[in-house]
């Protein structure tokens, strides 16, 4: 099994991360952050120019027909970049929950808007405890007339602030007790919006269904069980691709601070404690990173078991967070500042642990025998 990119993703890496080199600085990207914009238009636009919307979607809505391993080539410079573009929410969940759906017509044409940069959208799915796990969701979906009257509260619902669809997981109301998949516009009536960003500076949102009426035909699935586990599971590998990338930049920018920070004039990479810390931080970032590409081999080749994305996402919670950590320790006080990017790379490793359960979570489900994803 080959563990490395092909030339083409190799080069489709090595596009991505001259442009964000040029265009996507620390200072650029922190100023974005502070402003009322959730995200970059521009960058966003030129993301559609380059395909990347359409990269992991069928040619028949526009898309490239890519594969796990592509997103994995573009999700690490993401990482080394801390991207706040909503990729993640976006295309690997709405967009792929909607190509989950095949042929039907609503979602083909939000999935088409949303290759084509003309839409956002976002994937209301966890209700706050902290799992991605599909038999957790509560809220309730109900018929009502010709359509359904849905019911409940998703936390935590990533892009929703300004998405322009919602697609929705609810425990349909049948007697079979099935998971379904609809389709809801944010300005529907008896949606509730409390948007916020997170501890990343991402943009988020509590969204609220207070008996909002949704038509028959914006119902995709009644049996979203599988779409919506494959569709996580594919998240996490890009989640964890982009925790690689923020351990290994996190790692470069302490190696260089080491070498030139001095102290009784010596620079500080020299003494015992300091390299030593730098050796387990490699350490980290290759077993990290080993894992990232293990699994994704596996996720190609449609061998991929939910214990391999567990392990995957125990591995690049618990490391990045030690990585993330020692680098901080490494710099001192100046590396919890916002002025250095140290402090914002920790903020990022610790939400991508947090995101679809935990390093002990998955760690447990390992143990069990029975991971969720």
């Amino acid at each position: 099994m080959d563990f490395g990119f092909t030339d083409e993703q190799a080069l489709l890496r090595e596009s991505v991360t001259r442009y964000l080199e040029k265009n996507y600085s620390f200072e650029a990207r922190r100023a974005l952050v502070r402003s009322d914009r959730p995200f970059s238009p521009e960058v966003w636009a030129t993301f559609t120019e380059l395909g990347l919307l359409g990269l992991p979607f069928p040619e028949g809505v526009g898309g490239l027909g890519g594969s796990v391993v592509d997103v994995v080539a573009i999700a690490e410079p993401f990482g080394e970049h801390l991207l706040v573009e909503p990729y993640l929410p976006t295309i690997l969940l709405a967009g792929r929950a909607l190509a989950a759906a095949g042929e039907h017509p609503v979602a083909r044409d939000w999935l088409a808007r949303i290759v084509a940069g003309d839409a956002h959208g976002a994937l209301a799915h966890e209700e706050g405890r902290g799992t991605p796990d599909p038999a957790r969701v509560a809220t309730r979906c109900r018929r009502s007339g010709d359509g359904y009257r849905l019911d409940g509260e998703k936390r935590l619902v990533l892009g929703a602030a300004h998405a322009d669809v919602l697609v929705v997981t609810a425990r349909i109301d049948d007697g079979t007790g099935g998971l379904a998949l609809l389709v809801v516009e944010p300005g529907a009536s008896g949606v509730r919006i409390t948007p916020f960003r997170t501890i990343d500076g991402r943009s988020a949102a509590h969204v609220g269904f207070d008996a909002v009426e949704v038509p028959a035909e914006h119902c995709l699935t009644t049996d979203a069980h599988a779409a919506i586990t494959a569709t996580l599971a594919d998240a996490v590998v890009a989640l964890a691709a982009e925790g690689v990338g923020a351990m290994t930049a996190l790692l470069r920018r302490t190696a260089e601070y080491a070498a030139t920070r001095k102290q009784f004039g010596v620079p500080i990479a020299g003494f015992q404690a300091v390299a030593h810390r730098l050796a387990d931080m490699r350490i980290a970032c290759t077993k990290a990173r080993a894992t990232l590409l293990r699994t994704a081999a596996l996720a190609e080749a449609g061998r991929a078991a939910p214990r391999d994305i567990s392990v995957l996402k125990a591995q690049v919670g618990r490391l990045g967070r030690a990585v993330g950590e020692a680098a901080v320790q490494t710099h001192g006080g100046v590396g919890t500042t916002d002025e250095l990017a140290v402090g914002h790379y920790l903020k990022r490793l610790l939400a991508i642990d947090a995101m679809f359960g935990d390093s002990e979570y998955h760690l447990r489900l390992v143990g069990a025998g029975t991971p969720a994803v």
